[in-house]
């Protein structure tokens, strides 16, 4: 499909440089500026003032209020094929016999997706094609994965949001399986939900590792502890990146399981080694030895409640030396590029309540620089636009 508006011009718009940014906006001598809250300059556009008009407004409600028949009509039109059928006009009858389904049904979801605009119809020949947001589901991959995760994860558990929010339980957790949270049953989800799982922490994490690594190895980096190093992909990143490097990961017992069967047999593999912790533990210690240079925490501090970081970020500064950077990776919904960005942030802390743990979420990032400098750390630099709109917090300690 040629695009030619102009409003297509900014496709590209995850393939930023990480920039280095100063702490101005989250401290204030040393601490936490607690009268501001900081939001970089494009979103200040979207969130500071009330830009709809009361028609927008009014038809914006109603998609929320119909969204469990928007959302499954989008994911049906990818994945019975007829968003990709459109990219050359077709009437209702045409869809229907390419698709295999009646015509009851072809005229079901185009009338749909024609309110929701992604397709668009020609009155004079019945003939339906794609329109711009229907393109993006089709073709955008962060879009598919987040379509995918949300299905085979979310959608079940969601019915049960206002319990979680509640009870800061997932509430939701038990239409995929009974875990206390969805990390001890990872290695064991239903398939199809297992699949979408990693696709989404994967996709988001994989786009950062090149930057984020000559990031790591700008400085001599010998001995890295990898906290929540999951299936070892950042691992085996850095074991190919230096050929001296060491990595430790910590994580719970069946992923450094997992780990270990997802890295044998790779070249690097005996320079990764695994370190069985529950972090949800107090008592919990890492590892003090050998002395590390680096110790990396990527897409893992959401996955916790604000007491519980400021206990794993304690536990941490415990075992640095004046000569140990601690690095966090996460997806700040603050400091994103474009809104859509924020938004999907935003929405994921969601799942965060109601499927993973019922206590954590995508953090801002006055709330991570405050809660390190809590930890006897500080915040030496913070890097932002890596990959897919990662911010990596670089921290000493004080």
């Amino acid at each position: 499909m040629v695009m030619k508006d102009a409003e297509w011009d900014n496709l590209d718009y995850n393939n930023g440089k990480p920039q280095f940014s100063s702490l101005e906006g989250c401290l204030q001598g040393g601490v936490v500026n607690k009268t501001t809250m900081y939001l970089n300059n494009n979103l200040k556009k979207h969130y500071t003032h009330d830009s709809l008009s009361a028609f927008e407004a009014q038809r914006l409600a109603q998609i929320y209020a119909f969204g469990p028949m928007t959302f499954q009509t989008a994911r049906l039109m990818v994945k019975w094929g007829i968003f990709e059928m459109l990219e050359t006009p077709m009437t209702p009858e045409e869809v229907a016999e390419k698709a295999g389904i009646s015509l009851y049904a072809a005229k079901c979801l185009l009338e749909s997706s024609l309110t929701m605009n992604t397709v668009i119809v020609d009155p004079e020949t019945g003939r339906y094609s794609l329109a711009k947001t229907g393109w993006f589901l089709l073709h955008d991959e962060s879009t598919r994965v987040n379509l995918d995760f949300n299905h085979d994860v979310n959608y079940q558990g969601m019915f049960y949001l206002e319990e979680a929010l509640r009870e800061g339980k997932p509430a939701g957790l038990k239409c995929l399986g009974d875990w206390p949270t969805v990390y001890e049953g990872l290695s064991t989800l239903p398939e199809q939900a297992q699949k979408s799982w990693f696709a989404f922490d994967h996709f988001y994490s994989d786009g950062s590792f090149e930057q984020a690594l000559q990031l790591v190895f700008s400085r001599p980096t010998k001995h890295l502890m990898d906290v929540g190093g999951n299936t070892g992909r950042w691992a085996m990143q850095c074991v190919r990146y230096n050929p001296d490097v060491e990595v430790t990961i910590v994580d719970l017992p069946q992923q450094i399981e997992m780990m270990r069967e997802q890295t044998a047999g790779q070249s690097g593999a005996d320079r990764i080694f695994g370190y069985a912790a529950n972090m949800l533990d107090d008592n919990c210690k890492l590892p003090s030895e050998p002395a590390f240079d680096a110790i990396w925490m990527s897409q893992f501090l959401d996955c916790f409640s604000e007491p519980q970081i400021l206990s794993i970020l304690r536990r941490a500064a415990s075992v640095m030396t004046a000569g140990t950077r601690l690095y966090i990776m996460e997806t700040l919904w603050d400091r994103q590029r474009f809104d859509t960005a924020a938004l999907c942030l935003a929405q994921t802390s969601l799942y965060f309540t109601a499927i993973a743990n019922g206590n954590s979420k995508m953090y801002h990032s006055d709330d991570l620089v405050r809660l390190v400098l809590e930890a006897g750390l500080e915040v030496e630099t913070i890097h932002d636009f890596l990959g897919l709109g990662h911010s990596v917090l670089e921290c000493i300690i004080r």
